[in-house]
């Protein structure tokens, strides 16, 4: 089979698409033929290797996972004699960054537990845009952030790949949805449904007279003390991407600004998890969330992706097809 291979942490040269041992399910396993697979934050971590902490996951002086790739939809081809959820030409989409990665693949041999079933109405494409940037929205608004209805909810970079499905998700607890992006990417907020919309271009973000229940921040660099600034007294900025010195801001002053005071700081992890797979899968089904695919590129073309994508202006997800 065809395989995007990574043998070293560099810049997106350094992929390499190559032919390799098609895998074989083990017995809780389920072999998956790839259609689509999508790009995320944590696919830059690895081919990278920054920041130097995520070695300690991924491999010190090289990446211990050799074909990258975490979201995939795609179809069911066999399944191991202790699968229980899954059957051949069954459907399916899910998130590989908790079980190897390998999605950047013509076929993947997934745990059943990382992948559901692919929700009806929407194509593979779309399927594959959806696992871990829906689980990770709805992990930092309801998990971290606590979010109800009702709630003023900020969400800087809502424009990206988590931003848009964090706009949506936030709406359909029942939040009033601020969403900060720049002014080429302010019609995909309205056409998603944000209430208001901070251009950051435009409007000194950092001087924003409203206060917030909840601010998810998903990409930026501005200083913690500006998110605290424009929290409500017992709201709850949720760091989910951003800078590095953003992220560690909030690793090290948050937990000190949480204790000494009603606002409350915090990291997100994201985790890859079934349950939240399914929650998504529902909120897709359900016409409540819908994907926004910003460019589409061959799996040959993947060195192309990634230069893209890291340029940090995708407008939604950058997806592979396979």
């Amino acid at each position: 089979m065809k395989a995007i291979v990574c043998d070293k942490y560099g810049s997106p040269d350094v992929l390499e698409l190559k032919e390799t041992s098609k895998p074989l399910p083990t017995e809780n396993q389920v072999l998956v033929r790839v259609h689509s697979a999508s790009l995320n934050f944590g696919n830059l971590v690895l081919l990278k290797g920054k920041p130097f902490l995520a070695r300690f996951a991924f491999g010190l002086t090289r990446p211990k996972y050799s074909i990258p790739g975490g979201d995939i939809a795609g179809v069911v081809e066999a399944v191991g004699k202790d699968v229980k959820l899954f059957q051949v030409v069954d459907e399916v989409f899910g998130d590989l960054s908790g079980c190897g990665w390998g999605g950047f693949a013509e076929y993947v041999a997934v745990p059943e537990h990382a992948i559901a079933l692919k929700p009806i109405n929407i194509s593979f494409e779309e399927a594959a845009a959806a696992p871990m940037a829906g689980v990770t929205a709805l992990q930092g608004l309801r998990d971290k952030g606590k979010i109800k209805s009702g709630q003023k909810v900020l969400i800087y970079g809502a424009s990206g790949g988590v931003g848009t499905f964090a706009v949506q998700i936030a709406k359909s607890f029942g939040a009033e949805v601020t969403g900060v992006c720049s002014t080429r990417n302010l019609e995909i907020l309205r056409s998603i449904g944000a209430d208001h919309i901070i251009d950051y271009t435009k409007d000194h973000f950092p001087q924003d007279e409203k206060r917030y229940d909840l601010i998810l921040g998903v990409n930026g660099s501005n200083s913690i003390s500006a998110y605290k600034r424009l929290l409500k007294p017992n709201g709850h900025f949720v760091h989910v991407g951003g800078s590095e010195s953003q992220f560690f801001q909030t690793l090290f002053l948050g937990p000190f600004i949480s204790m000494t005071g009603s606002k409350k700081i915090s990291n997100l992890l994201q985790r890859a998890n079934q349950k939240d797979l399914n929650h998504v899968k529902e909120l897709l089904e359900t016409g409540k969330v819908k994907p926004i695919i910003d460019k589409r590129y061959k799996l040959n073309e993947i060195t192309e992706a990634f230069k893209y994508f890291q340029e940090g202006h995708a407008q939604g997800k950058v997806v592979i097809t396979v």
